[in-house]
């Protein structure tokens, strides 16, 4: 089981304010931040369900290639919340929320980039409520 991941981001505050919109969606909020002065290297803020960060995004050169990082939800409604969020916070279209039978017949999945190209998913893989 993986306790926690993250990825590098170019901007900071601009991440930081996409991430805080887009995962705040799905009941994400940021659970720990600390500047550089403190981690000495990067600003780092780590966004989970409360009490508990399990994604970090920290100041940096951005991962090359970028990565794509998978959000599990319990229903098709956080998956099209997070896409609305993360269009809205200046997320790029990467896979409009919808089935993807080709996962399996229930897979209801939504795909954004981040500023720095990443790949965002928030998914569901409960049957329509």
């Amino acid at each position: 089981m993986i306790d926690h991941t993250g990825v590098n981001v170019s901007d900071y505050p601009k991440s930081r304010a996409f991430y805080q919109a887009a995962l705040g969606a799905i009941g994400f909020e940021i659970g720990k931040e600390f500047p550089a002065s403190v981690t000495g290297s990067a600003d780092v803020a780590g966004f989970g369900p409360p009490g508990k960060p399990e994604f970090w995004i920290a100041s940096g050169k951005p991962n090359e290639p970028p990565v794509h990082v998978a959000f599990r939800v319990d229903n098709r409604h956080a998956v099209d919340a997070f896409y609305q969020a993360a269009m809205a916070a200046g997320g790029r279209d990467n896979g409009k929320p919808g089935l993807r039978e080709i996962y399996h017949p229930d897979y209801y999945g939504a795909f954004v980039l981040d500023p720095d190209g990443h790949n965002i998913e928030a998914v569901c893989h409960g049957p329509s409520a």
